[in-house]
């Protein structure tokens, strides 16, 4: 096919899945719509759930695999929308709409050069596209639940918003419960051991702790106190203090790494991570993606942000259409000039690489 039939294909796919309701664990239709693409191309496709996913027509099992990745659900609009989030519209080259930015343009711009490679003989790598569900949750039956059912991977292009820039690394994510006990009393009478004003030592300590080795590319790791809960009675001293931590952890630490350290100095009385499964990741820069893609122009740099790479054990390379600033904000858009371009080096990435 033309690329600039893929583009425009695109395109209009986009404006469909974004007047598609896809919220986390609610993607049946738009999955439905991405079936709709393989069956109109002819190309064979699986589902398993809300995920849907195809291989490369002259799939060569002596060959490594390159996924291709990006997710089709959405988070909920929030209040300052202007616009109906479920209307796709363009205005001054930008389409807006609910999921447009974050990831719409990535898996659209993603299917299309699967589209474009699918028929290619001779290609160094196998090429597999999965469109995901789930992933603004991180949930169980998104790419997790997939994984196991694709071919191995050997290196994956995840799409996200990067400006098309290559996000090399990406910082892994634990989420910790964390509990400061003190002793229960009426506010009247006297107490030495009032959890409240012990935590505000606790908040001290997490807001001056440092990990101490750094990444040249994720730089350090970040804790941060997101959420704090005490008390329920004006005259009574709460026996304890919840709170919650958030900590984003560079590729020099394990989240087991950043548990034990955790647990063995922090303050507190009880630690509990919620989950160790979203891991830091990262490819080599002299991969022959991020040789590939330097050579197109593109920028390497360290993601703060989280994506399904965490759940990816292979070589990933984080790169996609439109601006990361602009996801989950109201009245969310993409430029329809970064979606085809986005696909046109895409294309070319693979030509180099591939």
């Amino acid at each position: 096919m033309k690329i600039s039939d893929l583009q425009q294909e695109a395109i209009d796919l986009l404006k469909n899945l974004i007047e598609t309701q896809s919220f986390s664990g609610e993607e049946d239709e738009t999955a439905a719509l991405l079936e709709e693409w393989f069956t109109r191309h002819e190309i064979p496709y699986n589902r398993h759930q809300n995920n849907v996913w195809a291989v490369n027509k002259n799939y060569d099992k002596d060959k490594p695999v390159l996924l291709l990745n990006s997710h089709h659900d959405t988070v909920k609009p929030n209040s300052a929308y202007t616009r109906d989030p479920f209307k796709a519209s363009i205005e001054d080259g930008k389409l807006f709409g609910l999921g447009s930015n974050d990831a719409g343009g990535c898996l659209v711009s993603l299917l299309a050069t699967f589209t474009y490679y699918f028929e290619k003989e001779k290609l160094n790598y196998n090429i597999v596209f999965a469109g995901t569900a789930e992933e603004e949750i991180n949930g169980k039956n998104g790419i997790a639940s997939l994984v196991p059912l694709l071919p191995e991977i050997d290196v994956a292009i995840v799409g996200e918003p990067t400006l098309m820039d290559l996000a090399i690394a990406e910082k892994g994510l634990i989420v910790f419960d964390a509990v400061v006990k003190g002793t229960a009393s009426h506010a009247a009478h006297p107490n030495n051991d009032n959890a409240i004003y012990k935590t505000s030592k606790v908040l001290d300590w997490f807001r001056d702790f440092k990990f101490e080795k750094s990444s040249d590319s994720l730089g350090d790791v970040k804790l941060t106190v997101t959420q704090i809960n005490a008390g329920s009675q004006h005259n009574v001293v709460p026996s304890k203090v919840d709170l919650v931590l958030d900590v984003r952890v560079n590729d020099r630490y394990s989240n087991q790494e950043i548990e034990e350290i955790l647990q063995k100095k922090a303050p507190v009385d009880i630690l509990q991570a919620r989950s160790l499964r979203l891991n830091s990741s990262s490819i080599p820069p002299e991969h022959v993606m991020v040789k590939a893609g330097i050579e197109l122009g593109m920028k390497t740099y360290g993601s703060p942000t989280l994506s399904d790479q965490a759940l990816l054990s292979c070589d990933s390379l984080k790169v996609g259409p439109g601006d990361s600033t602009r996801s989950h904000t109201a009245d969310e858009f993409i430029y329809v000039k970064e979606i085809e371009e986005g696909i046109e080096k895409y294309i070319k990435l693979l030509e180099l690489a591939l």
